[in-house]
C-alpha cells in the first residue's frame, strides 16, 4: 500500500512540475483589446453593434454599390485572410469583410452558442445593421458553410455565391491542424485556454498550406495574437466541440444562385472530392481547381484565386 501511495505521489509531483513548466514557457494571458486594435484594426477597420457584440469589419471600394461582396473567413482566422483579394476587388466593387464571433477582434458570442444556425442568424443581423438587403456572399471553410446555408435560407438576399474550400459534406480530413486536435482532446482542451504555444499556431497554419515556405512569421503572429483576444480560446474550443448535422448538405441541391466553387487541389482538411460534390449538386456552378494549393487559396495563391473570382463575377468561364 505504501509503495502504491509513493508511486501516486511521485506521479502527482511529476505532473505538477510538468504543468508548471508548460505555464512558465507556454502560458499566455489574453492580450489587451486596445493593443490588438492598434495593430490589427487600422483604417478602414470599424466596429458595429450586432446582437450585443462589437463586430470588427472593413468596408472598401465603391461604397455606393447596393450589392456588395461580403467575405466570410474560416475557423481560427479573421477578415485579414481576404486582404489580398480586397486590394483587387475594391477597384470595381464594394467589398466587406468581417471577423466572425469567436475569432479576430469581434470576440465570442455572449451565449457561447456556435451552431451553424446561429452563425446564419448572425450574418443576417450583420447585413441588416449595415443596411444591406442583397449581396454577393463568399466564404472559406467554415465561412463557406455559413455562406451556402445563408443563401439556402435567405435566397432573396444573395445574388451570387463564392465557396472557397467550403465545409458542408460529411468527409474525413487527410490531415488536421494541431490546434484543432488539441481543442477536441478531452484532457488537453481545458489547458488550451491558458497554455497556448505559438508553435501550435505555426504548425496549424502550415498544415493548411501546400507550400509551407509561404507561411511567414508575420502571418503566424497574426493568427497567434488574435487567438489571444479575450474569450477567443474558449470560443475556439466551444465551436469545435459541437456536432455538425450529417444531413444539412441535402439543402445544397436547392440553391439556385450562380456559384463559384473554388478549391485547392492539395487541401488536406476538406479534400478536393468535396469540390466535386458541390459541383455535382449545385445546378448553376462554375468549378475552378487551383494546382499546388491548400485550404486557403486567397492567402496562398491570391493572384490566381482572385482572377477566378473576377472571371466569375464578369460572367466568364
Amino acid at each position: 500500500m505504501k509503495t502504491l501511495y509513493k508511486a501516486f505521489k511521485i506521479l502527482g509531483i511529476t505532473i505538477g512540475f510538468l504543468l508548471l513548466f508548460l505555464i512558465l514557457f507556454y502560458g499566455h494571458r489574453d492580450l489587451p483589446l486596445k493593443d490588438l486594435k492598434a495593430k490589427y484594426a487600422p483604417s478602414p477597420s470599424a466596429f458595429i453593434g450586432v446582437n450585443g457584440m462589437e463586430v470588427h469589419y472593413r468596408e472598401e471600394g465603391k461604397l455606393n454599390d447596393s450589392i456588395p461582396i461580403v467575405l466570410i473567413h474560416g475557423t481560427g482566422s479573421s477578415l485579414h485572410t481576404f486582404e489580398a483579394w480586397t486590394k483587387v476587388l475594391r477597384k470595381d466593387y464594394r467589398v466587406i469583410g468581417l471577423d466572425l464571433p469567436a475569432y479576430g477582434l469581434t470576440g465570442p458570442f455572449p451565449n457561447r452558442e456556435y451552431s451553424m444556425e446561429h452563425y446564419v442568424e448572425f450574418i443576417g443581423a450583420f447585413l441588416t445593421a449595415l443596411g444591406i438587403e442583397k449581396c454577393i456572399l463568399g466564404g472559406n471553410s467554415l465561412g463557406g458553410g455559413i455562406a451556402w446555408r445563408f443563401a439556402s435560407q435567405y435566397p432573396k438576399r444573395v445574388e451570387r455565391l463564392i465557396l472557397i474550400d467550403a465545409s458542408g459534406y460529411p468527409s474525413q480530413a487527410m490531415s488536421t491542424p494541431l490546434a484543432f486536435k488539441i481543442a477536441q482532446f478531452p484532457l488537453l482542451k481545458n489547458l488550451f485556454t491558458f497554455i497556448t504555444p505559438r508553435f501550435v499556431a505555426k504548425a496549424s497554419v502550415e498544415n493548411v498550406y501546400a507550400d509551407k515556405n509561404l507561411v511567414t512569421e508575420s502571418l503566424v503572429d497574426r493568427y497567434f495574437e488574435l487567438t489571444l483576444r479575450k474569450g477567443n480560446r474558449q470560443a475556439f474550443i466551444d465551436r469545435l466541440s459541437l456536432k455538425v448535422s450529417e444531413n444539412s448538405h441535402k439543402k445544397i441541391k436547392a440553391i439556385q444562385q450562380p456559384t463559384l466553387v473554388l478549391w485547392g487541389d492539395q487541401d488536406q482538411l476538406i479534400p478536393l472530392a468535396n469540390a466535386y460534390k458541390f459541383h455535382r449538386d449545385l445546378p448553376n456552378d462554375t468549378l475552378v481547381v487551383l494546382k499546388n494549393t491548400g485550404h486557403v487559396p486567397m492567402e496562398e495563391r491570391p493572384n490566381k484565386s482572385v482572377a477566378a473570382v473576377l472571371a466569375f463575377l464578369k460572367g466568364k468561364k
